[in-house]
This record gives C-alpha cells, structure tokens and sequence, in this order.
C-alpha cells in the first residue's frame, strides 16, 4: 500500500488534498503555513486535517521502516520467500507485522531452543500430527546423554510445541479479541503500603475491578501511577479456561496420547508465554489510548492558556505576594521592560500594610501604572484585598494572575540571559506582570508541562506530550501573529519557518540595527533565506511600516494583488484598509489566478477589513468573595464566583479565591448528559459554582454548575 492510500483509508480526506499536502511537506513547509496560504493546493484543509496528514505520514515511514528491517533479517537468514515477502509488503499494521515475524525473530536461550539442540523437534512434530499412539514408547527412541527419560523428552517436545503455539497468528489475535472484549483490570493494595501517607491519595484503588475497555484515561493513569509508585499490585484477568478451550478447538482434532500432550503444551504455551505477553501488549495499547486522551485534554487547555485574554500593551506594577518573605514588587512599562523592583513587608509578622500601602500608591504614580497584576499564589488573597484598600488617583484595574510555572521560569536560562543582574524572585514577579500583558508572549518562555494544565502529564508519553504541546504552541504563536520588533527569542522561534537559531538571527539583528521598518527588511537576517522568509514573513507584524499590509496577515506574495484591488476601486491602499463597504463590493473571481483562488482571496478581504486584529477577547477584572479566605470558611449550599483553571476528562477545577480548588466533576456540570467536559467549559472561564461538599482533612471541594 503506498502512502497516500494509507492516509486516506486513516483520514478519509480527498486524495489530491493529500497528496498536495505531502508534497508542501516535503518541501519544508509548516502546518500554519499550509493551512493559510496553501487552501487551494490543499483543497482548503485545516490545521487539524494537515496535522493528520502529517501524523499518518510518519505512522507510515515509521511502519515501512520497520518492514526494510524485517526483510533484510529474513533474507540474513536465508528464509525469505516470495509469498513471505508479499506478506509483509501488504502489512498496515505494526501488530500483524511483528506476528509474521515473531517465528523467525533470533531469540534468547530458550526452553524450546534448548529441546531443539536436544533432536526433539521430529518427536514434536509427530505429537502434532496427532496420529501416533503409544507416545511413551515413541519418546523413548529419543533419549541420549542429555534426555535420560521419556519425561524429559516429552517435556522438551512440548516446550517446542508451546512455541508453536505461541507463534500462530490465528490464535494470538483470537486472545488479543479475548482481552479486548472481556478483560478486567484489578488492583490490590500491598499489605505494608496500606497505611502510608502518600498512598492514601489512591486509597480508591486499594481493592478496584472493572472492565478494561470501560476504564476511563484518568483512572488508568492513576491506577498505574499508584502501581509505579509500589503501593498496589494491577492483574489483567480474563477466563482462562475459555481461552483454552479456544485454543484446543483450533488444534486437537484427535483423542489420542498426543492430544494429551497437546493440552498440556496449551496450557505451557497460554501461561508461561501467550497471556503474559498479550496482557502486557493490551495493558500498553490501553495505557497508549489514556495517554493519547490525557494529552488532548492537555492540548486542549494549553490552546486556552495560550489564547488567552491578553491586557494589552499597558504599564503594570507586578506582584508576586508572600508572608515572611514579603512581596516582590515589579514596574514594566508597555513593551514589558523592568523599571523597578523592591519588596514590601505588608503581612505577618512584620506586618508593614500602612508603610505598603503608601509604597504602592507612590509607585503607580511615579510609573503612571494603568493595571496592577498579584499573583495568585501564597498570600494572594491577603495582597489583593490591601490593594483594593489603596485610593488611587488614576484608574488602575487589579488583577489576580495564575502564577503557575512562573518559578520555573525564573530560575532557567531563558530568564537569566533576560535579567543576568536580578534574582529569581524578581524575575517571578516580571513573569506574573508581563502574563498579564500577553499571556501568550509569557507563557511560551515556559517548559509547557510545567503550567499545571492537563491530567497526569507526568506519566504520559513524554516525547508524544512535547510533539503535541510543540504544535499547539506553534498553531497559537502564528494564529495570533507576533511583532517583530518586540517579540522576545522564545516567541519568535515557534513562528513558522523560523527556529531557534534565525530567531536568535532576528534578535540580534535587532540590537544591532534597531526595529525592522519593512517585512522586506526581514530578508537581511543572517540566514534568513527565501523559504524562511516566504514560510514565516505573513506571521512578523511590523507596527507603523510604510505598507500598512506589513501590520496585517496578508502574505507578501498577495500585496500585488492588493495594490490591483486598490486600484481597480480608485483608493489608495490606507483608503482600502478597512472600508467594510469598498471591500465587501469587490468582485473576486477577477483576481483568482492559477496559483490564488477564492478561498485566499476571501481571507485577504477579511484580513482587510480588520488588519492585525488580534483573535484574543481584552482581559476582564474578576472579583472572589471577600469573605471566603480558607476552605475552613466554606458551607455547602453557597454560590460563589470562580475561574476554572483546569479541564480533565471527569470535570474541571474551580478556583474559588482560596489555596484548595474545587472540583466540578462532569456530572454536576450540567443537566444534560456530558461527552467532553471542554464542550461546557473553558480554561479561565468566570464562572458560578455551588459548593456541594467540604472534606477539610483531605483537602477536597465537590461544586457544582447544575443548580438552577
């Protein structure tokens, strides 16, 4: 099967789409890239479709690699055939590949392998044919110094035979439907873990049973983190004595001695080597889907994160709250530059709140600060409502700001090379400011796993969770677009085209000769050759260029034919720009080309009808309940106000102003039956929540959405 009849039969989208799309990849070009500006050559496929394609496109090499492998193996051994090579050609699967090989797999010292050397094999082969009776008198021709009675010949046949058995297809695939269908997961607890304070988080699963195919992502993950971390033992079950049954249906067509020895050959096979092998196999295909699962919930939630409601290019007074050690207090001024840091003492035990206060209030006049952002951390609560106390003179919005991963920021490298002269805690406070700002300009300075946004990440495919999280990443870094002459070397390396090292190009580049005034200037980066520039230019904005397209998603290559449309309708290009009317009455087919159809050129129109528009809602001030401080101050029946702050498969977490969040779980989110949890809610959705109970000795909040 070739490629693009692989991923059509996976995808079920339209072969010349694919085949386009292969060749754009092949020629370098990124997702984003392809998705918005190669629509017609694609066939207009998305970024979800074009990250198919490229997901199958590498299942596939990845399977015909592996086939290039087996085959050179085989033909080593001088056993490859015709038949077997067509075999193995026509493979879609990795499973059935590994199947045909597995009989001429070199293998370690074995039970079988050992009989063989023994010259049992011809006794296993008449056992098998199952016309012989008197099999003692049979086996005792082949005794010799090793085999010294017919007990251990017979032994050693049925090793050989187990092996048989082992490597048919027929029968392996018959467990595999064993296991899938019928299967159960059970765990118990380890007599000597039972009372320790770490375990008692998976104490659900001391004494658990259910059906494998039905166990959702989230629990299997922790079932097995609890088996990983040595507080439980897991088992896959199914009833071995149909599986036995099946599998003597499929062989023993006799009643003889030789079917004897075939059962007991089943039962050898099935045991020592069948089972343990296909549970294993069916406990990491389920363990593959959960973390397929966590990782799109994962996903899912970073797009949030990243999408997120951004305050704009305004000066902030940063805050990143404590007690003993005080608050570090930050001034940035609109491009997110450091102006001043010192730390405050307003809480115990020093409890310097006036002394703060007045700090505080002459801060925001001296850097005429327009919104102050505190972190959400330990002592926010506290930090936020002394600020709310302050009576400015000028308006100053205050907001609360997620400050998760904010310390790993401070203390990586990315950090130290943009602040080498400050410490860690200064270095927080400018993250939780700037977050604030541009949540996602912040955010994607920050080792994506360490955001506290998905479900068990730490137990998942590790390469498999940074492929994926690297896409999402770049998808929103180009669907927002990034201002070159801002933007730090972390956010221009995920724009499409570019990487780590023109980025690092870009920045210096900048330093050495200021701000980019034109997107053609872009080509005067070391390196920056015309696939990059082709790839990347229509995602680097340039604020008050002399062309107005250089602040818009229009590509360089389509300023032609916005100078023809310009043109044709009597205006100037600013003229153009953003009239609704002049734009919406333009004929497009007169511009379609070999190369731009409609489906391009009704994005140019739309781009020009609000050029650089950012696609993120402006941020909003949110309020807590000033009267809940502690989980001890929660009563079940109250409303509260809440931002949810993360989204798993069974609900989402609420933050309801204290340390502890809350879990809405999905059954308690609506009225009506809920698939995907993201369907209801979002990350950093304000929200009404119900407190339905309060476990203050594990620390856990039940809310819920459904109270109307």
């Amino acid at each position: 099967m070739q490629l693009i009849q692989f991923i059509k039969i996976k995808t079920n989208l339209p072969e010349k789409g694919i085949q386009n799309t292969i060749e754009l990849l092949n020629e370098d070009c990124t997702i984003p890239f392809i998705s918005r500006y190669r629509k017609e050559r694609t066939g207009n496929l998305d970024e979800v479709q074009v990250g198919d394609i490229v997901k199958f496109k590498t299942q596939f090499e990845d399977l015909e690699k592996r086939k290039t492998t087996i085959l050179k193996a085989l033909d080593e051994q001088d056993v490859l055939t015709d038949e077997l090579r067509q075999k193995i050609t026509a493979t879609q699967d990795s499973i059935t590949l590994e199947d045909i090989y597995l009989p001429y797999k070199k293998k370690r010292k074995t039970k079988a392998e050992t009989a063989r050397k023994n010259g049992l094999e011809p006794l296993a082969k008449i056992i098998m044919s199952q016309n012989a009776n008197d099999i003692d008198y049979i086996a005792s021709k082949y005794l010799n110094e090793t085999i010294s009675t017919v007990n251990d010949a017979l032994d050693g046949a049925r090793f050989i035979i187990a092996e048989w058995i082992n490597e048919r297809t027929d029968i392996r695939n018959n467990i595999r439907y064993q296991l899938e269908k019928f299967a159960t997961i059970n765990t118990k607890v380890i007599s000597s873990k039972k009372n320790d304070e770490k375990a008692q988080k998976f104490r659900d699963y001391f004494d658990w049973s259910e059906s494998l195919n039905r166990c959702p992502s989230h629990r299997l993950l922790a079932i097995l983190r609890a088996e990983k971390e040595g507080f439980i033992r897991v088992k896959i079950e199914i009833d071995h004595q149909r599986a036995f049954d099946k599998i003597e249906n499929r062989i023993i067509k006799s009643n003889n001695d030789c079917s004897e020895q075939i059962k007991l050959a089943i039962q050898d096979s099935y045991k020592r080597l069948l089972y343990p092998a296909l549970s294993n196999e069916i406990l990491n295909n389920s363990k593959e889907k959960a973390d397929e699962s966590a990782i799109n919930v994962f996903a899912k939630n970073l797009k949030q994160l990243l999408l997120g409601a951004p305050l704009g290019e305004k000066t902030i007074l940063g805050i990143d709250p404590g007690f003993r050690t005080g608050c570090k207090v930050v001034c940035i001024d609109a491009q997110g530059n450091l102006k001043h840091n010192e730390t405050i003492y307003p809480h115990a035990p020093q409890n310097k709140s006036v002394e703060a206060m007045k700090k505080i209030n002459s801060l925001v006049e001296a850097y005429k600060i327009e919104a102050i952002a505190i972190g959400n951390g330990t002592a926010s609560r506290e930090t936020e409502q002394l600020i709310r106390k302050i009576r400015f003179n000028r308006d100053v919005e205050v907001f609360v700001v997620s400050e998760a991963g904010a310390s790993v920021y401070s203390a990586s490298k990315i950090a130290r090379d943009e602040f080498p002269n400050y410490d860690v805690t200064v270095r927080g406070a400018v993250s939780i400011a700037r977050r604030l700002a541009d949540p996602l300009a912040e955010l994607v300075k920050i080792d994506a796993k360490s955001i506290g946004v998905g479900q068990y990440q730490h137990d998942v495919d590790q390469t498999k969770l940074k492929n994926s999280l690297d896409i999402v990443v770049e998808s929103c870094v180009n669907t927002v677009g990034v201002n070159i002459n801002t933007a730090s070397e972390s956010l221009l390396s995920y724009v499409s085209g570019i990487g780590p090292k023109l980025a690092e190009n870009i920045v210096n580049y900048r330093t050495e000769n200021g701000a980019f005034a034109s997107r053609n200037e872009i080509k005067k980066v070391t390196r920056l050759g015309a696939k990059a520039f082709e790839q990347g230019a229509p995602f680097l904005r340039i604020k008050n260029a002399k062309n107005p397209l250089d602040d818009s998603a229009v590509h360089p290559e389509s300023y032609t034919i916005v100078a023809e449309m310009a043109k044709d309708e009597g205006k100037k290009l600013v003229e153009l720009i953003g009239n609704k009317e002049v734009l919406q009455s333009i004929d497009l087919k007169k511009y379609c080309t070999s190369e731009i159809g409609l489906p391009t050129l009704t994005d140019i129109i739309r781009e020009l009808e609000k050029p650089g528009l950012d696609p993120r809602e402006t941020a909003k001030v949110f309020t807590f309940n000033k009267d809940i401080r502690t989980i001890s101050d929660l009563r079940e029946g109250q409303l509260l106000p809440g931002i949810v702050n993360n989204v798993t498969n069974f609900g989402c977490f609420v933050d309801i102003g204290i340390k502890e969040s809350g879990l809405v779980h999905v059954s308690n989110l609506s009225d009506k039956f809920v698939k995907d949890v993201s369907e209801i809610v979002s990350l950093h959705q304000q929200v009404i929540v119900k407190v339905l109970e309060v476990d203050i000795a594990r620390k856990r909040i039940q809310l819920s959405m459904n109270f109307k």
